[in-house]
């Protein structure tokens, strides 16, 4: 008899100690679906001025790189030519066939990285930020490593017809040769104006410019 009261004891024990681990464990919690993170992504934005909140709203091109870096084997290579191709298809090229402004002025745009905060004057010129993510006139202490360096852009590269298409398309649309690239679209998306776009590529491109020196 006492060793049934025992066995029985002992059995509670267990069942207890079984409810006490499942009491502890965290519940299991489903992942968020795309639809419950995009209307917390708009919920937790208001506009501001000429900040609206389409910015939010994704490309074809970015909702297929955002899928691929959960994806296994990331994007396929099918889809990466189909965006690469249609980016670079719309490409604009300068209407007058000219790719190069004034470098001086290009200095300023890649120094200058105001444009299209709620707080900037609506219609008023943006800058292409280009130190914040590039090293180019060597003068230039302060600039970030997002990208690669393109000091003496132009003298290694030359100024034949084909590189300056390639960087004229590369600024227009960087997803043009790299379709998950986050280089702004500084083209394609009305960043900077044509003759801004000159003035860059003189910067990058002139012989005259420091980054060639």
């Amino acid at each position: 008899m006492r060793k049934t009261i025992q066995y029985s004891a002992s059995l509670v024990l267990l069942v207890m100690l079984g409810a006490c681990a499942n009491t502890d464990s965290k519940p299991v919690v489903a992942e968020p679906t795309n639809e419950e993170i995009n209307a917390l992504l708009m919920a937790s934005f208001k506009e501001k001025g000429q900040a609206k909140l389409d910015r939010i709203k994704q490309t074809e091109l970015q909702q297929a790189c955002s899928a691929a870096e959960t994806a296994p084997g990331g994007l396929p290579d099918a889809k990466r030519t189909e965006l690469q191709d249609a980016a670079l298809a719309a490409v604009k090229y300068p209407a007058d066939g000219k790719y190069l402004g004034d470098w001086k002025a290009g200095e300023k745009v890649a120094q200058t990285g105001v444009g299209f905060q709620f707080s900037d004057k609506e219609g008023s010129e943006a800058g292409g930020n280009c130190y914040a993510c590039h090293q180019l006139a060597p003068q230039e202490l302060s600039y970030g490593n997002i990208g690669p360096s393109l000091q003496q852009y132009g003298k290694l590269r030359g100024n034949s017809e084909e590189i300056m298409k390639y960087t004229w398309a590369k600024i227009w649309n960087s997803h043009a040769y790299n379709a998950c690239s986050n280089m702004p679209r500084f083209g394609a998306e009305g960043i900077l104006t044509e003759t801004q776009l000159k003035d860059v590529m003189a910067l990058l491109m002139s012989p005259d410019s420091p980054v060639n020196k």
